[in-house]
């Protein structure tokens, strides 16, 4: 090969690779455009008719008066929209604010398209969620809609009667959406605010290292990686198996380390946090912690750290496998077994713990759903139950026998102690051999178990429970409940904690379906929720959109933003929070109750907002948050406040360099907001944070920081995940 073309493949090949790399920076626009409601001319009335006489086109004039109420329909004229495949009125969200001061979500029913650039929504003029007795009221109200996160501009419209102006309040109006610019090109803009929505959603937090590395690869690469990365980071804690009965010399007045360490799940909380702040495959432990919210265990009822590991060993190992090998390990689970008590339910007092959750909490949830996560009803407008008490009697009696494993044949047992991380086995003479009846449903699998005919060995016992186990959970898995009533609790686990029905049904669909005839397939269901468009863009609109904080994530999230490390500086943080997370509501590992530390269906009282977390916040509870974020911003969590060994603080060095390089505070507010805030804080806001941060001398950078910090980490805007 001669010297010159040599010269130019290389040159060839280098400029191949650059493009390859350019491409691999920059992610699609992740943003969709802002949808418009029409108005009548010259108006600030909504542009709607009756749908019953609408003739299909864009009607010149409007009517100005409408009725309310289930039967009555009207038809609304939408632009500025970019439509999927498929996608239709599910994806559109359309409120009525009222002068209550409270918003009524309407149903969508139908959406058509009326031009090239205009669609016609149907909507029913009854709130969605009328079940729970709240009527609209007649008069002026102000209606406007959201989709794929982002809000409508709003009108006003009346209902019943004409009269009563009302005024469009300041959270509609369209220039409080108007998002900051930063004054510089430092290093610290980079950041945009998709990929630091992601990090939110997808991990405890961002990082500086995490946006760099994203920021070159793109968000379906980094997934990639993570579902091969290697986990955990930091080993679990290798506590031994103690007995149930606490020794003397590990009690908690003669020894309390080894109680501590031994006969409570401090250690694993401590691992927990760790693992959050410094682990390698962030996405994994988020994923995790996720699903232990679905599939509860608790500290309340489990003994011992060691006794929940193997239990989060499952999560953890099939967080990116299949959801239907996740309710086979999770049900003989010793943790979960022993707390709803499948391995004291015999054939002779089969118990009733599991079977009910494995429904109701964990697989369909009590009623029938569509594909997109809303109820079925019946005739009456009554939801339609998924099953009876008869159906958790029948899978009563599936359950039966099966207890810890003991003896030659269980490889992790320990003499004198319970076997928590082996599975469990069954014990042939306690299982139920009679015939089983299951869940019915439309193309159903294994509707009913006979009865064994041959059980006339244990043995034969075993092998016939074994079956029946497999039949009862394939029974569950295949229910057209699961897809969509699982997809609605990631998602708000993830992303937003009232997401539209569209987008729990592209998710519900990507779990029936992988692409390749595979049902529940975490990778790809994962990849659907974080990828979809309602997940993505660098700003989100809509009033509902978002989930607040709950406590792991407030603590994680601020301990990756500013790198966590011991109370002096010196070393890593040990994760020792629990004093602070059981004052906040939620100390990990230690749920109240089977239902998680929040219900998924909490409506925030007075409202109409389904919003999960906010089932933690309280006067009590709020008031904590704001002085834990108090304490490890200004102080550092020490070990004489809590049971931690070396505390935590916040590494603030980074955002303190452009304290000490402005003292006007704009470059310090400017790189906090992009890093906190995804650049959406508002002209008012940020006025105030620049009065607070001025009245800090300008020659102590460090309190300046400080002060910044927990200003703007103390905020509604900081607090709620959007």
């Amino acid at each position: 090969m001669s010297k010159p073309f040599w010269n130019l493949s290389c040159f060839i090949f280098l400029i191949c690779l650059f493009c390859v790399r350019a491409y691999a920076e920059i992610d699609p626009n992740p943003d969709s455009p802002t949808p418009v409601l029409l108005s009548q001319a010259n108006s600030s009335q909504v542009l709607a008719v009756n749908s019953a006489t609408w003739k299909g086109n864009l009607p010149k004039q409007s009517p100005t008066l409408f009725r309310s109420g289930r039967e009555n329909l009207f038809t609304l004229f939408v632009t500025n929209l970019d439509l999927m495949d498929n996608e239709g009125a599910n994806a559109l969200r359309v409120y009525l604010y009222q002068k209550s001061g409270k918003t009524f979500e309407l149903q969508t029913e139908e959406l058509t398209m009326v031009s090239k650039t205009v669609y016609a929504l149907k909507v029913r003029i009854y709130d969605r969620d009328g079940y729970r007795g709240q009527p609209l009221d007649d008069g002026e109200s102000v209606i406007y809609l959201t989709w794929r996160g982002l809000v409508s501009n709003a009108l006003k419209i009346s209902l019943g009667k004409s009269g009563g102006e009302i005024i469009i309040p300041e959270f509609l109006k369209q220039d409080s959406f108007k998002d900051e610019t930063p004054t510089t090109e430092a290093v610290g803009y980079r950041w945009s605010g998709d990929r630091a929505r992601f990090f939110e959603q997808a991990t405890f937090g961002a990082t500086t290292r995490l946006d760099n590395r994203v920021r070159r690869i793109g968000l379906r690469t980094w997934l990639a990686e993570q579902f091969e990365a290697p986990y955990p980071t930091n080993p679990y804690p290798n506590i031994p198996p103690m007995p149930t009965n606490i020794p003397p010399a590990c009690s908690a007045t003669q020894n309390p380390t080894c109680f501590r360490e031994r006969y409570t799940m401090q250690p694993l909380q401590q691992w927990l946090f760790k693992e959050a702040f410094y682990g390698d495959a962030p996405l994994k432990h988020r994923i995790a912690w996720s699903l232990s919210q679905i599939w509860v265990t608790s500290g309340v009822t489990i003994q011992q750290s060691s006794q929940m590991i193997a239990y989060h060993k499952i999560l953890a190992g099939n967080a990116f496998g299949n959801y239907r090998d996740l309710m086979s390990e999770m049900t003989l689970n010793p943790a979960m077994g022993d707390y709803l008590d499948m391995v004291r339910s015999t054939k002779n007092n089969p118990n009733e713990n599991y079977p009910r959750e494995i429904l109701q909490l964990f697989s369909i949830g009590l009623f029938m759903l569509n594909q997109d996560g809303t109820i079925q009803r019946d005739g009456q407008n009554n939801p339609i139950p998924t099953y009876n008490q008869e159906t958790i009697n029948n899978f009563s009696k599936v359950f039966t026998g099966w207890t810890f494993c003991s003896g030659a044949g269980c490889p992790s047992g320990v003499p004198g102690t319970l076997n928590f991380r082996d599975p469990m086995v069954v014990n042939p003479a306690n299982h139920d051999t009679t015939e089983k009846t299951l869940l019915s449903y439309p193309n159903a699998v294994n509707t009913m178990i006979p009865a064994c005919t041959n059980c006339t060995t244990a043995g034969e016992t075993a092998v016939y429970a074994e079956a029946s186990l497999n039949q009862a959970l394939d029974n569950i898995f295949y229910h057209p409940n699961l897809p969509p009533y699982i997809s609605k609790l990631m998602i708000q686990h993830l992303v937003t904690s009232d997401p539209s029905p569209a987008y729990i049904e592209r998710v519900a669909d990507v779990f029936v379906n992988n692409g390749q005839n595979v049902r529940g397939d975490m990778k790809a269901f994962i990849r659907a929720i974080l990828l979809d468009p309602e997940a993505r863009g660098n700003v989100k609109t809509a009033p509902r959109y978002g989930k607040l904080r709950e406590p792991v994530q407030l603590v994680t999230n601020l301990g990756r933003l500013f790198p966590a490390k011991s109370w002096d500086g010196n070393s890593l943080s040990d994760g020792g929070l629990s004093f602070f997370m059981d004052k906040m509501g939620q100390n990990p590992f230690y749920s109240p109750t089977v239902f998680n530390y929040f219900p998924p269906d909490f409506i925030v009282p007075g409202t109409t907002l389904t919003a999960p977390e906010f089932a933690l916040l309280n006067t009590s509870s709020a008031i904590n948050r704001t002085n834990f974020i108090s304490v490890l911003v200004f102080d550092g969590i020490t070990a004489n406040v809590t049971d931690s060994l070396r505390g935590t603080s916040l590494d603030l060095s980074e955002a303190q360099a452009f304290a000490e390089a402005d003292a006007s505070g704009t470059q310090l507010l400017d790189y906090l907001n992009t890093k906190m805030l995804h650049g959406t804080l508002s002209a008012e806001h940020r006025n105030a944070l620049l009065t607070a941060i001025s009245a800090v001398p300008a020659n102590n950078p460090n309190l300046r920081t400080k002060t910044a910090v927990y200003l703007i980490a103390v905020s509604s805007q900081f607090q709620i995940q959007r």
